[in-house]
């Protein structure tokens, strides 16, 4: 089952369920992306607190009702702290994952003749890769949600000043590799999975099961997405927990969690079924949320 629909028709290109453009579209569409931001920014606001329980799981390896003890005994003057980064860099990265992806596809199907998964897959590939750009959000929105540097980073504007004056530009990329193993072929399933439920899913006769379906749909994929990579953003939290220290490789970070959790690999993912109800959830209010949006802009 798939997150959401890109809005077009494979074949013609024109946005699904609306008008047909009589003239071609360009090859990237401002919708696509308008959409995208959207859907990201309902999603990041409803879901950022559950975000900071697991995050902390990734890093201290702790269960959740210890991940819960800690924000609430930080108090809720910290429960929002650090939203800024992923709020900034979900709205651009969701904006440029629908946006790219459709810019990337229509001519590879239409102008290359390419077979429909190959472009689908490599678009997905692309849209990917072009996220990791904005990485230094995810690594200051991981700074700012440990509590080990509460008092040494302020806000977002202080800490990417203090990072840049201290370690350089280059620290604010620390992590990249898993970030671009998971973006890539995460994006890749992500959009091949969302299209075979488009044609798959039959269409519901009313507004309100077709919003369910929507968000079910959503919903699955994105679990099950999540959970697929969860080892990776295990590392590149452990990678991103530290600053000013020599870089690490992937697979030395790896072997660092794995040993530190008594070389179980069950230990590895531990906050996984955390992280599967917010994807859930998270996807889940994404694709409705990019559905309603697509309306407006279709």
């Amino acid at each position: 089952m798939a997150v959401v629909r890109s809005g077009h028709d494979i074949n013609n290109g024109h946005p699904t369920g609306g008008p047909k453009s009589s003239g071609p579209r360009p090859l990237f569409c401002w919708r696509e992306f308008a959409c995208g931001w959207g859907a990201a920014f309902v999603n990041i606001t409803v879901t950022y607190p559950i975000y900071k329980m697991i995050f902390r799981q990734m890093l201290h390896g702790v269960q959740l009702n210890q991940a819960y003890g800690q924000l609430r005994s930080e108090g809720f003057i910290y429960l929002y702290r650090g939203i800024f980064p992923p709020l900034a860099q979900r709205t651009i990265s969701l904006s440029l994952m629908f946006g790219v992806y459709d810019g990337t596809r229509r001519p590879l199907v239409e102008y290359w003749g390419m077979n429909q998964y190959s472009a689908k897959t490599i678009a997905g590939l692309m849209a990917g890769s072009v996220e990791a750009i904005l990485m230094p959000f995810e690594r200051v929105q991981n700074l700012l949600a440990d509590a080990n540097y509460h008092q040494k980073y302020k806000n977002t504007h202080h800490a990417f000043r203090l990072i840049f004056i201290e370690y350089g530009f280059k620290e604010l990329y620390r992590g990249l590799v898993p970030i671009l193993w998971r973006n890539g072929p995460s994006n890749a399933m992500f959009f091949v999975m969302r299209e075979e439920a488009d044609q798959r899913l039959p269409k519901r006769p009313t507004v309100i099961t077709q919003r369910t379906q929507e968000f079910v749909a959503g919903a699955c994929i994105g679990a099950f997405i999540s959970s697929v990579f969860y080892p990776l953003n295990v590392i590149k939290v452990t990678m991103q927990s530290r600053i000013g220290t020599p870089y690490e490789s992937m697979w030395w970070a790896l072997r660092q969690v794995y040993y530190e959790r008594d070389r179980k690999l069950r230990n590895v993912y531990k906050g996984v079924s955390m992280n599967c109800t917010r994807a859930f959830f998270s996807w889940g209010i994404m694709n409705s949320a990019y559905e309603q949006l697509k309306k407006v802009f279709y």
